[in-house]
């Protein structure tokens, strides 16, 4: 690197085209500015120097010993090979073998005599302690014992790599780009932290950080440069946020106060109930937004069942007594079918608003969605432009162009992380101003992942239950090691249907041939929790496959997902054979879904075996029990939402997680941990401690590659909310940054076309 490389310069213009290639294509590193950020993931620590006669097993040493023997053998007929050496101290000896590749240069260099130091895990084959490709390095005569201890207590990065790329490769490459950066007084780095902040911090400078996370000498040295690197990344995405909210505040909108004695009273003195003081304390924050001039932007979270659709109905109802109109946006048509029947239920005749029996101070509530007739959608779409229907209930068919309101009000978002912001932005823009957006999510969320990913929302958290519901009991069944405790759960769902109750059975998959992955549970373990020791089970297995059997939970896993279909015929002629079973799942035609729900709701279904479809906004309260078979293969959140369709009267609920996983594996852990506990926020942590951070940025809605890579949203809680502090205080006394043209720079490269419009909920 013979000049100085701009940040935002291409890889390939300073690497070569090849290795610029491989890590564009399997690293997503494109610019020298990527790879400067690509810190190591952990750092090989040599160790102190030991002894070949003290060698501990199991741990990573580092010895200096004299090459007595070396020898390459070969096996499999000849067609591969491997060497082994032998080392000798004085003290003891120890063998260390290479394979594939790595026997060609070692051979070269590690010749009988030869002094060096080799790093390793200590392993043990037939009854002889080895190193299996150690870390090494010869020494010459004149290295004498500082070198020696320099070397064995280095730390080594070891980076995020690939099988085209090693570690070492990338750590060269990143070491000459910083040897030219630090040759050069750091030119062109651009430090988005003001001054005042990171020196008020006590944080380093970012040249000093970035040297000792790709070169630190100590573990000081990394902890130094982790918390500097940190605060990069909160406060960019902070400042992010806390301008979306400073604009969003300056946008106009229409106020949308209740009418005395309008809709909204008449509905809340209709109510068979109290609300608890939570909806109350909630409504209040809400009704106080959609009062203002400038548009509502507000989160709406809680537990499973505490009630938000009750409070999000009467935040419309008050818009459509202020002449405004309501949309619902819901996911699936199952949910937004589900949301108008409620909704019509709890409104009874104020849901009929000119219509004959309707209420004089009722409006119409329609449901639109895409598979509906076309005289039915003409209909509805005709209440909407007329402003006949104050309140509206759909899925994605409420965006398309055809669709026209009198007057939007406020938009309503079930299920806010299954919506692109296109669509969302796409409702919103029917308004005649920008209308008032309520997000709501079935998902408790921890305070972090709230500041971190909704941070230019508003937060309204319910996680007090209304009155009467009833606790749920949980029980993870080992269908596999004890095979009568699955006899006994469907003995429990004919206790609960005999007594008058009804239940659900949930699988994996639908079970036809065609579309197979159609109700594959989102966020399942296996699809995206690595960190639950899956893959590392499945690894192990591959490696022993050649002397040993796979293990019982590689075999469980191995097995496909058990299949609505399969599953409801087997329990139809088995153990829940003369009771009235049903199925329900996506790629049923929306007349028969909704006929389906119908009738299980009306008690005319005792068992219903479904996919995740009924995973929210489902509420039939004489269903008491559930039974999700492989439910292993489900995320920790989505076990926890399917457990929230039980006990929602007033007969205690009972969920049994079916699983073929192992005592003690990390799977059966999982469903220990909610069989534990409902407490949704404290599961929710458990679940993004599974995930990867990209999963909690919407890695997978915006197609961005996370930009959190020290950051962590669930340990550095301090940082981020301290972050957030400073971050509006510096956006609400500059909010263009006109004074801090480095923070700028900074937040243009973060804010990538498709990452502003993941942040763009506004």
């Amino acid at each position: 690197m013979d000049c100085v490389p701009a940040l935002d310069e291409p890889l390939k213009k300073v690497l070569g085209g090849n290795t610029a290639k491989v890590m564009a294509d399997h690293l997503d590193l494109h610019t020298v500015g990527d790879l400067l950020h690509h810190y190591p993931r952990r750092y090989a620590e040599r160790g102190e120097l030991t002894r070949l006669a003290d060698l501990p097993l199991d741990e990573h040493v580092t010895v200096v010993a004299q090459v007595a023997d070396a020898r390459v053998h070969k096996f499999d007929r000849g067609t591969k090979q491997r060497l082994e050496v032998t080392l000798t101290d004085g003290s003891g000896r120890l063998r260390l073998v290479f394979f594939g590749r790595g026997v060609y240069g070692a051979q070269k260099e590690l010749l009988p005599g030869r002094r060096g130091m080799f790093a390793g895990k200590v392993g043990v084959f037939r009854n002889v302690r080895q190193l299996a490709h150690p870390a090494y390095e010869m020494l010459g005569k004149e290295d004498g014992a500082a070198a020696v201890e320099a070397w064995a207590n280095q730390l080594r990065p070891l980076y995020p790599a690939c099988a085209q790329l090693e570690s070492w490769k990338i750590e060269k490459a990143v070491g000459a780009l910083l040897d030219t950066l630090e040759a050069t007084g750091w030119e062109g780095l651009v430090d988005p932290l003001p001054e005042s902040l990171r020196l008020g911090r006590g944080l380093a400078e970012l040249p000093e950080a970035l040297l000792k996370i790709h070169r630190p000498r100590t573990k000081a040295d990394i902890a130094a440069a982790r918390d500097r690197l940190k605060w990069d990344e909160a406060f960019v995405l902070q400042v992010a946020l806390a301008r979306r909210r400073h604009t969003d505040a300056q946008l106009p909108a229409v106020p949308r106060a209740p009418a005395e004695g309008g809709l909204l009273d008449a509905f809340d003195a209709r109510l068979p109930f109290t609300l608890t003081d939570g909806q109350r304390g909630v409504s209040r924050e809400i009704f106080a937004d959609l009062a203002t001039e400038h548009p509502m932007h507000r989160l709406l979270q809680g537990e499973v069942g505490s009630g938000k659709t009750m409070v999000a109905l009467r935040a419309m109802l008050g818009v459509v007594d202020s002449g405004g109109q309501a949309a619902m946006l819901a996911p699936t048509e199952v949910l937004a079918q589900q949301h108008h029947r409620s909704i019509t239920e709890m409104m009874g005749d104020l849901a009929e608003g000119g219509m004959l029996g309707g209420a004089e101070l009722g409006t119409k509530v329609v449901l639109l969605t895409g598979s509906m007739g076309a005289a039915a959608r003409r209909q509805a779409l005709l209440d909407l432009v007329t402003g006949e229907a104050g309140i509206v209930v759909g899925t994605h068919a409420l965006i398309e162009d055809k669709v026209q309101f009198h007057d939007l009000g406020l938009v309503v978002v079930d299920e806010q992380h299954r919506f692109g912001v296109e669509q969302r932005d796409a409702l919103r823009s029917k308004g005649k101003q920008p209308p008032h957006l309520l997000v709501m999510t079935a998902t408790p969320i921890p305070r972090t992942v709230a500041m971190t990913v909704f941070g230019d929302l508003e937060t309204s958290v319910l996680d007090q239950l209304p009155a009467g519901r009833s606790p749920i009991a949980s029980h993870v069944v080992p269908a596999k090691d004890k095979p009568h405790f699955l006899a006994r759960a469907w003995e429990r769902v004919r206790e609960e249907v005999a007594a008058g109750h009804q239940a659900y059975v949930v699988c994996p998959r639908i079970g036809d041939e065609m579309g197979e992955e159609a109700d594959e549970p989102k966020g399942a373990a296996r699809a995206s929790a690595p960190s639950s020791g899956r893959a590392s089970a499945k690894s192990a297995a591959k490696t022993s496959a050649e002397s040993a059997a796979k293990s019982p939970e590689d075999e469980a896993e191995k097995r496909p997902p058990l299949a609505v279909l399969d599953v409801a015929e087997q329990l139809a002629r088995g153990p829940l054979r003369d009771l009235r079973v049903e199925v329900l799942h996506g790629r049923m035609q929306p007349e028969a879904k909704d006929d389906v729900m119908r009738r299980f709701a009306a008690g005319e279904v005792d068992v219903l075996v479904a996919t995740t479809v009924i995973e929210v906004g489902v509420n039939v309260p004489n269903a008491t029990a559930m039974v999700i078979m492989d439910a292993d293969r489900f995320g920790v959140s989505q076990l926890h939402q399917l457990r929230g369709r039980v006990g929602r009267g007033s007969a205690p609920g009972l969920c049994l997680l079916v699983t073929e996983m192992p005592e003690g594996s990390p799977a059966r852990a999982r469903l220990g941990a909610v069989a534990a506990t409902l407490d949704g926020f404290e599961l929710s942590r458990i679940d993004l401690e599974q995930r990867r951070e990209g999963d909690v940025l919407g890695q997978a809605q915006s197609g961005a590659r996370s930009s959190l890579r020290v950051l962590a949203v669930i340990d550095d809680e301090e940082v981020i909310a301290a972050a957030r502090e400073e971050a509006t205080a510096l956006v609400a006394a500059d909010p263009e940054l006109t004074g801090y043209p480095e923070l700028r720079t900074a937040l243009d490269a973060f804010l990538d076309e498709e990452r502003e419009e993941y942040l763009d909920k506004g």
